[in-house]
């Protein structure tokens, strides 16, 4: 019996590290976004165009994640009719912004162009 509880207690810790492991982003986007036909980079590559810039591409993803409504996205029609619009955050401000810095360094492409 108490083999057993310690080799529960141990599954207990890896499976609480792993989670930890993963940081906002992988935690809260890419889970949710990938179910859909369009990839995370894709989507980061028309915000760009939308918003012109790290801080509008962030603060216009701020306010949509947490206020989403059909008449802000930046998303096609045939996506919003196929897709719908997301249920709105429980994130934290701090947790959207850590997830969109994330987000902005792995897909920006300033630093790529060579």
């Amino acid at each position: 019996m108490v083999k057993r509880l310690g080799l529960l207690f141990i599954s207990l810790i890896l499976l609480l590290s792993q989670a930890e492991a993963k940081d906002t982003y992988e935690r809260y986007c890419v889970d949710c976004h990938k179910e859909l036909p369009t990839s995370l980079q894709r989507m980061f590559m028309h915000y760009l165009l939308v918003y012109g810039g790290e801080q509008n591409m962030k603060a216009g993803l701020k306010h949509y994640l947490k206020y989403p409504i059909k008449e802000i996205s930046v998303m096609s029609e045939l996506f919003i009719n196929s897709y719908g619009i997301k249920d709105k955050t429980t994130l934290s401000d701090r947790q959207i912004e850590e997830a969109l810095d994330i987000y902005w360094n792995k897909f920006k492409v300033i630093d790529k162009l060579k």
